[in-house]
């Protein structure tokens, strides 16, 4: 059995020291980045200290307990950095994990030096957390007839239609594509392909969102894909697709952590040291018990998180419910603790380059992305249900 207790004082210890890297070495390259788009300087210093390469392996699997530790030490102190290690490894992971040894060894490299931009492009118009619902067509080259189980794999397709809210897009270098190569609906007969941004017919437009954030539009207008370019097995994309999300969630939920408990310590320095009412607001009984809550809610979701982890990599059973709880529980818990911790704060909070006022333009996003919370919780619910006819504990 897993035990997100395993090691504990060497994870701190090394979360203590990420912050700091963080701090010193990436928040003044992530300050001089352009909001909303991809900060290529950054992505550098991230492949310079060896930190990409550890989402993005050159050789074995990326561990979900260093993946965590990652993205939530380096969310306290830079979230920008976090973004581009997560985004890098979200894109390039179905090639980690499936890529053919041409693809890994075009790519991967360059992506964990930080010399490329990755990118995961599954979302679309009509297919957001409803991932299922694609529509990008992958049409077999040659005499017309229908997509064959396996179809076009001697003469390759052409992708048409559109993705919408990809990150990193349209200033990606390369692209994971999920579309549909055969019949079938829902989960049937959705093929990953690997994309180079420079394929002819392939178009974007970025998208001002609340964070600042590179996200965007892809178009593809018969965009050439070949055999070689399949991500895995043909058809069988979905199922990769999920086996991505099934690690990154409980990274998310990490996310979520990092940004929580950097709120909960401005929140409680400032009800140190700001006065109220003749005392400093931390004699406020309103106050303390609310920074109370924060921080028990706060370990509350880093515990789930490190124990979806460690099943991850344990390979133990459950894990799609257990990634699904971890993002959950640990996204609407960091929502709640920015927000308390702007009203501790006041005006002062909503400041234009306050903490706070950061932080709250970011955690909002991710109780979205990669699955909405009720998309976790109907997971989860999924989950028992299945556990239960089987007689057995999710």
């Amino acid at each position: 059995m897993a035990t997100p207790f395993t090691g504990e004082g060497e994870r701190r210890k090394g979360s203590v020291e990420l912050r700091a890297l963080a701090a010193r070495r990436l928040r003044p390259v992530a300050d001089r980045g352009a909001p909303g788009k991809v900060n290529r300087p950054l992505l550098a210093t991230l492949g310079e200290l060896g930190l990409l390469s550890r989402v993005v392996p050159l050789t074995g699997p990326v561990r979900a307990q260093d993946l965590c530790l990652l993205r939530e030490s380096l969310a306290y102190a830079c979230t920008e950095a976090e973004t581009a290690l997560a985004l890098q490894g979200l894109g390039a992971h179905p090639v980690v994990a499936h890529g053919t040894r041409a693809q890994r060894a075009r790519w991967l490299p360059e992506v964990a030096a930080g010399r490329a931009v990755a990118a995961f492009a599954l979302s679309e118009p009509g297919a957001g957390s409803d991932a299922a619902a694609l529509e990008l067509r992958a049409e077999p080259n040659g005499a017309g007839g229908a997509a064959r189980a396996g179809g076009a794999a001697a003469s390759g397709w052409r992708l048409h239609g559109e993705k919408r809210w990809i990150s990193n897009a349209p200033q990606a270098d390369v692209y994971t594509v999920f579309a549909r190569t055969g019949p079938g609906s829902r989960a049937a007969g959705v093929t990953a392909f690997l994309v180079p941004a420079d394929r002819p017919g392939l178009g974007g437009e970025p998208l001002e969102m609340l964070g600042p954030h590179p996200v965007g539009t892809l178009t593809f207008d018969g965009v050439p894909v070949g055999p070689g370019d399949v991500v895995g097995e043909v058809g069988r994309g979905f199922r990769l697709a999920m086996a991505t999300l099934d690690l990154f969630r409980p990274s998310v939920g990490a996310f979520a952590v990092g940004m929580a408990r950097s709120a909960l310590d401005a929140s409680v320095a400032h009800a140190e040291e700001r006065r109220a009412f003749g005392g400093p607001l931390k004699d406020l009984q309103a106050v303390s018990h609310l920074l109370a809550e924060m921080a028990t809610r706060t370990e509350a979701a880093a515990l789930l998180v490190q124990a979806a982890a460690a099943a991850y990599d344990a390979g133990e059973p459950g894990v799609a419910a257990r990634s699904a709880m971890a993002k959950l529980f640990a996204t609407e818990t960091a929502q709640y603790v920015v927000d308390s911790a702007v009203q501790i704060h006041g005006a002062r909070a909503l400041a234009h380059g306050h903490l706070l006022e950061h932080l709250y333009r970011e955690v909002r996003a991710p109780r979205i992305y990669e699955g909405a919370s009720e998309v976790q919780r109907t997971i989860i619910a999924k989950e028992l249900f299945r556990a239960a006819g089987a007689g057995a504990s999710p």
